[in-house]
């Protein structure tokens, strides 16, 4: 780790094995919590480095922030070799020919067979973590990259609660008519999102259309579109340090 010797620690959170990265001060108090998801054949902490970044990125450093990645349960190497993970299975076959035919590739009204033991996987993750600090739900944060941004966006228009914010790196929107009912609820909730428009496996005008139902519903979204394809941009990791210090000043 580094940054002023940040801690990383392994453990089982519910039932997701995760690392939980700890900023410098985490050991007195913790007055914020960000939970951040992978995508879809990503190791299971692919995006541990983003903790430091996030810690030094924003205005402010993020004192007293704890970073929590949980790993998506299906592992997809069988042989164990490589740790190449999913929250659900994705068609590959299906999505290859989508590309070579040139057609986009819409999830709109896609809804994931295991979408909803995921949001409740993790949905038990984050009620734990908040607890375990002490904190508000106000003070979490969430989201993730590409598929783990698909899931916890579904998560954070579910809660019951309003979340602190919610992070949405190369996502896309999906199961429209049950998402567009749940933000219909979710006035307020600030959003982090940013999307390549060169995207080769999550089309841009997804992107815009995901965009375009936060407003609908007066969710407060940072929009960043950029030139690349599917990663996460320097502007997007500085919005979102930038959204989790607003909340350590609140």
């Amino acid at each position: 780790m580094n940054k002023e010797t940040m801690s990383l620690e392994r453990r089982k959170i519910g039932e997701l094995d995760c690392a939980v990265v700890d900023a410098p001060g985490c050991d007195a108090a913790i007055e914020a919590v960000v939970v951040l998801c992978h995508g879809f054949g990503a190791p299971g902490e692919d995006l541990v480095p983003c903790a430091p970044e996030l810690y030094s990125a924003g205005e402010k450093a993020l004192r007293q922030t704890r970073f929590v990645f949980p790993a998506a349960p299906i592992q997809m190497d069988p042989s164990g070799m490589y740790d190449s993970r999913a929250w659900w299975p994705i068609d590959m076959l299906k999505l290859q020919q989508l590309k070579e035919s040139g057609e986009l590739r819409d999830l709109r009204m896609e809804q994931p067979e295991l979408l909803s033991q995921r949001r409740q996987q993790v949905t038990e993750l984050i009620n734990q973590v908040k607890e375990e600090a002490g904190l508000a739900m106000e003070r979490v944060v969430i989201g993730g990259f590409s598929q783990g941004a698909m899931l916890t966006t579904d998560v954070a228009l579910s809660l019951s609660e309003q979340a602190g914010g919610l992070v949405v790196w190369s996502g896309t929107l999906l199961n429209k008519k049950v998402w567009q009912t749940k933000a219909a609820t979710k006035a307020g909730l600030r959003v982090v999102q940013s999307h390549g428009r060169a995207d080769p496996v999550l089309p841009f005008e997804g992107a815009e259309l995901l965009k375009s139902m936060f407003a609908e519903h007066h969710l407060e979204n940072a929009f960043f579109e950029f030139p690349g394809q599917h990663t996460i941009p320097p502007q997007a990791i500085t919005a979102a340090a930038n959204l989790v210090a607003d909340l350590l000043d609140a």
